[in-house]
């Protein structure tokens, strides 16, 4: 019996939390955003794995998908910033306004976007780019 794509997103979250490669885990989420195009969480979770992959133009395309899809995601615009601030583009303070805005609303939201910032850290220690949203996010 073949999985949902619900189940398949979810079995690829647990591979990531596992610890797999972004490498190996890349073609997967690619797959289900051809099988489930309006689900901006998968845009959103290719877009991640493609800013730890140092792709932040691949990164910019996913994440501009999942903010089409879901304009109130704010993990969407965080990614969207990294991708700007990696690709050299210009455009993050609307992405990181918008973020901030979202995140600080509600709490739970907060921890679960403390909580990304820090997983993102512990994969790649050196992202710069991402310690400065974190630090425009929750210290302005």
């Amino acid at each position: 019996m073949s999985q949902t794509i619900d189940e398949q997103f979810e079995a690829g979250l647990n591979r990531y939390q596992a610890g797999e490669s972004v490498d190996t885990l890349i073609p997967t989420f690619k797959e289900l955003c051809e099988q489930a195009p309006k689900n901006s969480a998968i845009y959103t979770c290719l877009s991640w794995l493609y800013l730890l992959a140092d792709k932040p133009k691949a990164a910019y395309k996913a994440a501009q998908k999942a903010i089409k899809i879901t304009p109130q995601d704010p993990q969407a615009h965080i990614n969207m910033a990294i991708a700007i601030l990696d690709s050299g583009r210009k455009g993050v303070r609307e992405h990181v306004e918008l973020a901030t805005q979202l995140v600080m609303s509600v709490e739970e939201v907060q921890a679960d976007i403390r909580q990304n910032f820090k997983e993102g850290l512990t994969r790649k220690p050196d992202w710069d780019s991402l310690k400065r949203v974190e630090k425009w996010i929750f210290d302005s």
